[in-house]
């Protein structure tokens, strides 16, 4: 009698992963994690509605950006962000401008701030949709006014939230961080990554074929 071959187990593939951002930093973290990804720019309109703290405006935006390019890739597992500065309640987000980052920075010169860094992740195909909020309490230095055009000149952080580019030479306008996910100042918390990422079925410790 001829033994039959055994049958092979049924091939799983594991979701697509596309980052809802087009910002290098994002992008450059992620990378980290070692896992294939796509970007896809989300489209979506950040302006702050009236009256709307910085940490709603943060979780609102990131979970828009993840849900907006999800409607475009529906069988994806998507990552969406956002920074926001909060200065006394205040939403503080991307400059644009050389007088505007020195305009924030002045303002933030010697103070104790919040950057409210939320994280979305989004994966329509299962119904998951979760979003986690990682706060980093950041302590600026009494910046002078030479010290903010030299940084400004330098770094032209004019693409990050409060002007803070903490990654490179913006580490120099501070004298404290506070944060329980590293890499949350910079755009994107690993960690809640992690969870997250694990909770919609993608885990970064195990082969994904």
């Amino acid at each position: 009698m001829t033994e039959l071959p055994a049958t092979p187990p049924p091939s799983h593939t594991a979701p697509r992963l596309i980052l809802a951002s087009t910002s290098r930093y994002r992008r450059e973290l992620l990378e980290r994690l070692r896992l294939p990804f796509d970007t896809v720019s989300p489209e979506v309109d950040e302006t702050p509605q009236p009256g709307e703290a910085p940490a709603v405006l943060a979780r609102r935006l990131a979970l828009a950006k993840a849900q907006a390019v999800t409607t475009r890739h529906p069988d994806a597992i998507v990552i969406g962000s956002d920074q926001v500065a909060d200065v006394d309640g205040q939403p503080i987000g991307k400059p644009g401008t050389h007088e505007r980052a020195v305009q924030q920075l002045r303002q933030m010169s010697g103070r104790r701030i919040v950057f409210q860094t939320a994280l979305a992740v989004v994966r329509a195909s299962t119904g998951f949709a979760e979003v986690r909020l990682a706060p980093v309490h950041v302590q600026f230095r009494t910046l002078s006014e030479a010290e903010i055009e030299f940084y400004l000149r330098l770094e032209q952080p004019y693409d990050c939230a409060g002007s803070a580019k903490c990654e490179t030479l913006g580490i120099a306008l501070l004298s404290a961080i506070e944060s329980d996910d590293p890499t949350a100042l910079i755009g994107l918390p690993l960690m809640r990554t992690c969870e997250l990422l694990r909770s919609a079925g993608l885990d970064p410790l195990k082969a994904n074929p």
